[in-house]
């Protein structure tokens, strides 16, 4: 009777064990942050905001997480100065106002042990909407330089702009906007 306790509880705290959560910091050096949206319905307008921090804490095993990232929205840059000071103003970003936007997510998918999709809010010039970021390529891997466990992949999502108070330009660009976040995030 107190073997079968004793390897009861010895299974139970192998489990979990496993089924710890891990944190992980996102490496700013291997993640991007860009947008694409089209202009008069012919080219399509591309940018990146250079400045973002995050962190993500997943448990495989439960197939559980969340993730909180933060974006300097005065980092965008399309390659075009006077461009990129139009964005920054009322008419787009407001970034005087609203110097960062900030995703939480913490309703995790999974496709066998790989994230699929992770749900959450985005908050952008103060108005917090939902929006799913669906995942390609997520991988963790031992990274040979870190001596540590890194994971990451791509993920997208398009958003109606005017959602967020965006509402410049109609015609010029259309109300869906995509948003694309290749991350790399090293575990702590």
């Amino acid at each position: 009777m107190k073997k079968a306790l004793l390897l009861t509880a010895l299974l139970a705290a192998i489990g979990a064990a496993q089924a710890e959560p891990v944190t992980y910091k996102i490496d700013p050096n291997h993640t991007a942050v860009t947008f694409e949206a089209k202009h008069f319905g012919t080219s399509t307008l591309r940018g990146r905001w250079d400045k973002k921090e995050g962190s993500v804490t997943l448990d495989k095993a439960a197939k559980t997480g969340k993730v909180e990232f933060t974006i300097d929205m005065a980092s965008i840059t399309t390659g075009s100065t006077q461009f990129d000071g139009h964005l920054k103003s009322k008419d787009f970003f407001l970034v005087e106002e609203f110097p960062t936007a900030k995703f939480v997510g913490d309703k995790f998918t999974f496709n066998g042990d790989k994230v699929a999709s992770v749900t959450g809010e985005l908050t952008l010039r103060g108005v917090t909407k939902p929006v799913t970021l669906t995942a390609t390529n997520f991988n963790c891997y031992d990274n040979p330089m870190l001596k540590r466990e890194v994971c990451g992949g791509d993920f997208d999502a398009t958003i109606p702009r005017s959602q967020f108070g965006i509402t410049y330009a109609p015609p010029v660009t259309p109300d869906a906007v995509r948003l694309l976040i290749t991350v790399e995030a090293v575990k702590q």
